[in-house]
């Protein structure tokens, strides 16, 4: 895998967390540097931890499925790109689920952790298709991890900006980003690419 796939896998999967930062910004009176780079910690750390997991229980595996493993990580790819354009598609009216959910500005631990790890559920299946294609985890994590960092820090911004009507298009995007990664994977394991 190269790194504009990897690039674009990172970005894929960086879209919940934007979407759920530009909430955080929404409730924000003053969107901070200081503020912007701890929403941007927690999903980058988080994202570029989930893949590390998925991927050491991939390994565990990968040796006994090693001749379906592009379906795998095609499965995988599509099934989390899908959801997320369904969840896309069910949209967020002024992010009151995301109110309701508490990701208002509330930034305390046990809130930002709660949602990090709901964000990057996704990233540790990707890690587990990582671990069946042989990709080298250690730069995939750290590229998934910067990605979701950095675009975290613009969501909040963007949300205390401009408000939720950037969230359903990033998530569409993610989700369409993953499927046409999960689509190639597949195509080039089949030789047809």
């Amino acid at each position: 895998m190269g790194f504009l796939e990897l690039f674009l896998i990172a970005l894929g999967l960086a879209m919940d967390a934007f979407a759920v930062a530009v909430c955080k910004g929404l409730g924000m009176r003053r969107a901070t540097p200081r503020k912007m780079v701890l929403v941007g910690l927690y999903f980058g750390l988080f994202q570029a931890g989930m893949p590390l997991v998925g991927y050491f229980v991939g390994v565990q595996f990968s040796s006994a499925i090693r001749s379906v493993d592009h379906w795998i990580a095609f499965g995988l790819l599509s099934v989390i790109g899908v959801n997320m354009l369904k969840e896309a598609v069910k949209g967020c009216a002024g992010c009151s689920e995301c109110d309701a959910a508490g990701t208002g500005a509330d930034l305390s631990v046990r809130s930002m952790t709660a949602l990090a790890v709901a964000t990057s559920i996704d990233a540790l299946a990707v890690g587990v298709g990582f671990a069946f294609l042989n990709t080298p985890i250690l730069p995939a994590a750290a590229c998934i991890g910067i990605v979701a960092f950095f675009l975290s820090m613009l969501g909040v911004k963007i949300g205390n900006l401009f408000g939720a009507k950037f969230k359903s298009k990033a998530e569409i995007a993610g989700g369409l980003i993953l499927i046409l990664m999960g689509v190639k994977i597949l195509l080039e394991h089949l030789d047809v690419l």
